[in-house]
């Protein structure tokens, strides 16, 4: 997305553009044809760089949206999978031909500059004078891009696939990796993190602590219920299936709360969590990917059906009390009457749920990134914003949410945890960030942990 328009690489579409000035009626207003398979794009000023599968890189002059012109290509020698442009120059990922960088000065004329083996990559980031190439074979490649022209490979990180989720708890961080299963981190110095323990699921997306249990979200497997007593140590409890895609979980009074996606909120009872039964599910409308527990009532970030409000008073016959549309709800966070829902590119939007069966929108604070999940802490909401990293936002009036501090994160924020005067954000292909938040205006970076590919954190 740039200004009023999105930019889809729509494979074998190659191409469009949408008018998303009003995000409830998208409009395309423009197409070009790609002639290869459009994997991804990148949009800088004018331009539009297109990874397009075995035909290269396209360049396309979006000035006038409704009429995108081819004026660019450059063939590789790979299978363009990921781009990311910065300067002059591109970055492709080129799956087996490694990363390509390629001179753009002269969009009509792109010139290859440099080149680095890896195994397969498939997406890159560049920040500062470093590429982080994620690696479908290798994890994480990290190289040195200071000079274009001889690329250098500093560091590589074996991750696995994707970690979804973390809670942190008790001077720990416990990881949901959907390749590595559940990981659990020593943060107790927030400076110097280390890996403790570890134990295989299936494919963890979400985590939730409470007491001597880790309760995980394990997609397409259900429930997975650990017992952390020892952290180094981690053992199954017990296992409960879902009927679709364990995405979220909040665990409450002895029951857990499961984000489903299409079927909607489980409730399971873990009071005995060596034998979870399931006693209530409610359908929410669509994909349910988060939910947030509160009183009696369980905030689900229902994606494209907004914030789902469910009576869970009798856990085994919940029903839905309210309603509201947002764009694409992807967290929830509630604090005293207010919601605070993390709405992908329609940033943080604020909702009086005082009256649970009528709630109401009051507030909205655009990011510029796609906010995923948000934690509230004290006056001030913390964002994961994706590309724009940590926002952090004065809520003290709700009515009239303001800019309080940002910290570009390097990689691609996708959750947040605030403990103390810390913010732990999974970072997605940077890891685990821990910033420093105890002046919220003036955020800084108190430890980069690359070590895996991180996707949002959580916590108590």
């Amino acid at each position: 997305v740039s200004g009023n328009y999105a930019y889809v690489a729509d494979y074998a579409n190659g191409l469009v553009i949408t008018d998303v000035t009003d995000p409830r009626n998208p409009q395309e207003v423009g197409h070009i044809d790609t002639a290869g398979h459009a994997n991804g794009v990148y949009v800088s000023g004018n331009h539009a760089y297109i990874a397009d599968w075995l035909n290269g890189l396209v360049i396309v002059d979006i000035s006038d949206p409704s009429s995108p012109e081819k004026i660019g290509h450059f063939d590789t020698d790979g299978g363009t999978r990921g781009i990311y442009v910065s300067g002059d120059y591109a970055y492709v990922a080129d799956t087996s031909n490694g990363l390509v960088i390629i001179d753009v000065s002269n969009p009509n004329s792109p010139e290859e500059r440099g080149h680095i083996d890896t195994i397969y990559a498939c997406g890159v980031y560049v920040s500062g004078n470093y590429a982080y190439i994620a690696d479908e074979r290798n994890g994480l490649v990290i190289a040195d891009v200071s000079n274009p022209s001889s690329p250098e490979e500093v560091g590589h990180i074996d991750m696995g696939d994707k970690a979804w989720e973390t809670f942190v708890s008790e001077g720990y961080a416990y990881v949901a990796d959907q390749t590595n299963g559940l990981v659990i981190v020593d943060i107790s110095d927030s400076e110097n993190p280390e890996e403790v323990g570890h134990i295989d699921t299936y494919s963890a997306l979400g985590v939730y602590v409470s007491g001597n249990y880790a309760y995980v979200a394990n997609h397409v497997e259900g429930l997975a219920i650990i017992d952390v007593s020892n952290p180094s140590s981690p053992g199954e409890e017990s296992y409960i299936d879902t009927d679709d895609l364990a995405q979220g979980v909040y665990v409450s009074e002895g029951y857990a709360y499961i984000a489903d996606q299409t079927n909607g909120l489980v409730i399971v009872n873990v009071s005995n969590p060596s034998s979870p039964e399931e006693v209530g599910q409610i359908d929410t409308g669509d994909k349910a990917c988060g939910v947030y527990v509160s009183g009696n009532y369980a905030y689900v970030a229902d994606t494209s059906n907004g914030l789902v409000i469910i009576d869970v008073s009798n856990p085994n016959s919940p029903e839905e009390r309210g309603h509201i549309d947002t764009i694409y709800a992807c967290g929830v966070y509630v604090s005293g009457n207010y919601a605070y829902v993390a709405d992908l590119g329609n940033g943080l939007v604020i909702i009086d749920v005082s009256d649970p069966s009528s709630p109401e929108e009051i507030g909205h604070f655009d990011t510029d990134g796609y906010a995923q999940e948000v934690y509230v802490s004290g006056n001030y909401a913390y964002i994961a914003d994706w590309l724009n990293g940590l926002v952090i936002v004065d809520v003290s009036d709700p009515r009239d949410p303001k800019l309080a501090g940002h910290i570009d994160t390097d990689g691609w924020a996708h959750g947040v945890y605030v403990s103390g005067d810390y913010a732990y954000v999974a970072d997605w292909l940077n890891g685990l960030v821990i910033v420093d938040v105890s002046d919220p205006n003036n955020p800084k970076l108190a430890y980069d942990m690359l070590w895996m590919t991180f996707y949002s954190v959580f916590g108590m």
